[in-house]
């Protein structure tokens, strides 16, 4: 760096100089502007029929994974049984996705070949 870059001032932005030289004070105004949030997508979580899963263990996954007391997964579970699909619960997409994941998961891991999905409501 030479001599002659030290010495100098740092230079002010083009409009900040355009003020500075038509005498306006060196403040400026903050406005605040309110942001709109949205809220988030929901997605149900739903289990699907199948012709080897216990009715226990899918009352067991209700009550485990989606704090359903035991007459609410009862009633799920028959839901399920009697027409194919029955919705276990509605989030938003992350809590929706790790769910489906703890039920699918846990249902191979004890050999059975319950499904668990997830829709946009």
């Amino acid at each position: 760096m030479t001599a002659s870059m030290a010495n100098r001032a740092p230079r002010l932005g083009e409009e900040d100089n355009h003020k500075r030289r038509a005498g306006a004070p060196g403040t400026a105004v903050i406005t605040k502007t309110k942001r709109e949030t949205k809220r988030p997508s929901l997605y149900r979580v739903l289990l699907l029929n199948d012709d080897y899963t216990p009715m226990e263990f899918v009352v067991h996954v209700l009550e485990r994974f989606f704090n359903k007391d035991q007459g609410s997964a009862h009633r799920i579970m028959m839901h399920v049984h009697q027409h194919g699909i029955g919705e276990c619960g509605i989030y938003t997409y992350e809590v929706a996705e790790t769910k489906v994941t703890q039920v699918m998961d846990f249902a191979r891991k004890h050999q059975h070949p319950l499904q668990c999905v997830m829709e946009k409501k």
